[in-house]
């Protein structure tokens, strides 16, 4: 297993760690989930950013371990949105 791997899987941990708190934070963002969508939608959300880092490790796993800066990129921007989402700036 490459370095790029274990880089994706350590950010995955973290992201999800980070979506979990802004859906369970009650921001008003998240109220405006319709309830019709309830918890399949907040479900759903989980079920996406697990697509996402799977499909992340498969391929630095096939020959892409330049795609862990991509992840780590899209990490990044995860971090910033959900810090702004936790503090209360959005």
């Amino acid at each position: 297993m490459g370095l790029g791997v274990i880089v994706i899987f350590c950010l995955g941990i973290g992201n999800f760690a980070l979506h979990r708190a802004v859906l369970e934070s009650g921001h008003p963002l998240i109220g405006q989930i319709p309830r019709s969508v309830g918890w399949i939608g907040r479900r759903l959300t989980l079920i996406a950013e697990f697509i996402v880092l799977l499909t992340a490790m498969l391929l630095a796993a096939n020959g892409w371990p330049g795609l862990a800066w991509a992840y780590a990129a899209y990490s990044g921007l995860n971090a910033l949105a959900g810090w702004l989402i936790l503090s209360g700036r959005v």
